[in-house]
């Protein structure tokens, strides 16, 4: 494969087989990528720190659970909304621009959660906040996806994944600690001020250029002559709206991802919600002790997603069906383990148990649903790839959760609401089940220049395999 030639394209390293490895050093690589995990950390720091605020919104505005598992959904509900536009901001504009414009964006939402004076206005500061973090999770996936190796994109994206457990992890524990101390409205904006400055930091790392869709005899960023082509030129080979669709759902182990991948947040984002109140009400805990509690499930999720994306990546290596196989395993594991403590246990160390054991099998998919994706869409849509994914995981999955959750606890009680959702579980391993069948045959097509978003006639030369 030729390298990327010019002054602001990285070069192309080899490994030893000859084979494209990474656009950059691996040092950079992988430096890259602790800096797009550590701004992840405080989006979902932001995001999940709300929490543990629930107990003191409820007495201070007499809110039902339904009006606080809303200011949860909100967030998913601006990131499905804007997560499409701003993934093709990040294809067109710069995957770096657009991090660096997103990370600042909520973490000025986050610094206005502070002085909100009633529930309206906090309900619209958090829907800031998740228009904001709807193009970060495609740029930065965008971003690191071309940086890596095919062979390792499942596991570098379940780390990036994995920084919404752990972030989410700091919200509750920090949150549940500091709430005490300094209040609920220093709570909700402590954050905003560290991720506004690594966002603007983040402006020093270096992108790539995104490959372009060619005339016949084209190639990716510069014509056979050699000739560089200008912003506008590169973008107007790029297809329309139409074309990015029909490539966007042409795949069918994508569209069964986009479904598995949502179903299984359903059930994340309620544990992630409603666990610390479940564990405050039925077990009598303070806010900082469920918090606590709540963080090993999360803590679980973290170390599940890192863990199993890399088993993924590895049991692909020989039959590459087995990496959607893994999410589909887990998938079922978490219904049983979930039903089986809300549903038959009650509250006590078997439960508890039985719950965390559970946090490392639902989070398998984090990384491993969106690496498929982008594996099997042309390079050139990466970001656009991970947005659909954003966007049908936000609306489907984390919007639905906490809300319908909450719905559920105020008519059945939260015992009851957390033994039902788990049921999700079994749809999302139906899913990733059927995307595994289309799998290999979807990856073909990509790496052997099959179906694309090129007029007839034309070719399109891949950035990097």
């Amino acid at each position: 494969m030729r390298g990327l030639p010019g002054r602001d394209r990285p070069p192309l390293i080899l490994d030893a087989s000859g084979s494209a490895a990474h656009l950059v050093s691996r040092r950079r690589a992988w430096g890259t990528a602790l800096a797009v995990v550590a701004l992840a950390m405080t989006d979902y720091i932001d995001r999940q720190i709300v929490v543990s605020t629930f107990p003191y919104l409820k007495r201070a505005w007499g809110l039902p659970d339904t009006a606080l598992g809303a200011l949860v959904t909100i967030v998913s509900v601006t990131i499905a909304l804007c997560a499409l536009p701003a993934a093709r901001l990040a294809d067109r504009w710069g995957r770096v621009k657009t991090i660096a414009a997103m990370g600042s964006v909520w973490s000025l939402a986050t610094l206005a959660c502070a002085v909100c004076g009633n529930y309206a206005q906090l309900l619209g500061a958090r829907a800031l906040l998740g228009a904001g973090e709807a193009g970060y999770g495609p740029a930065g996936a965008a971003l690191l996806s071309g940086y890596f190796p095919q062979r390792l994109r499942a596991t570098v994206l379940s780390i990036f994944q994995a920084a919404g457990p752990l972030g989410s992890v700091l919200g509750v524990v920090l949150g549940g600690v500091m709430i005490g101390q300094f209040g609920w409205r220093v709570t909700l904006g402590a954050f905003g001020v560290p991720g506004l400055l690594l966002a603007l930091l983040f402006l020093t790392v270096r992108d790539y250029r995104t490959p372009a869709v060619s005339d016949a005899g084209g190639t990716d960023a510069e014509g056979d002559t050699g000739e560089r082509l200008t912003p506008d030129r590169a973008a107007s080979r790029r297809p329309g709206p139409v074309a990015t669709l029909r490539e966007l759902f042409r795949p069918r182990t994508a569209v069964w991802c986009y479904l598995g991948g949502a179903l299984n947040l359903v059930v994340l984002s309620t544990l992630y919600t409603w666990l610390p109140s479940y564990l405050s009400r039925t077990y009598g805990l303070s806010s900082a002790q469920a918090g606590a509690k709540a963080s090993l499930f999360i803590l679980a999720g973290f170390v599940g997603a890192i863990v199993f994306g890399h088993l993924a990546d590895r049991l692909g290596d020989g039959c590459p069906r087995r990496r959607l196989t893994v999410p589909a395993v887990l998938a079922a594991c978490a219904l049983v383990l979930l039903f089986t403590a809300f549903a038959v246990l009650g509250p006590g160390a078997g439960q508890y148990a039985l719950i965390v054991a559970a946090g490392l099998a639902v989070a398998a998919a984090l990384g491993t649903a969106p690496a498929a994706v982008v594996d099997v869409v042309h390079p050139s849509m990466r970001a656009t790839a991970v947005g659909m994914v954003t966007l049908v995981q936000n609306l489907f999955g984390l919007a639905v959760g906490p809300v319908f959750t909450g719905l559920l606890s105020d008519v059945f009680g939260l015992g009851t609401a957390l033994a039902v959702m788990p049921l999700c579980c079994l749809a999302a391993a139906a899913a990733f089940r059927h995307g595994s069948r289309s799998y290999e045959k979807d990856l073909a097509a990509v790496s052997g220049g099959g179906p694309a978003v090129t007029p007839p006639g034309s070719q399109v030369r891949e950035l990097s395999q």
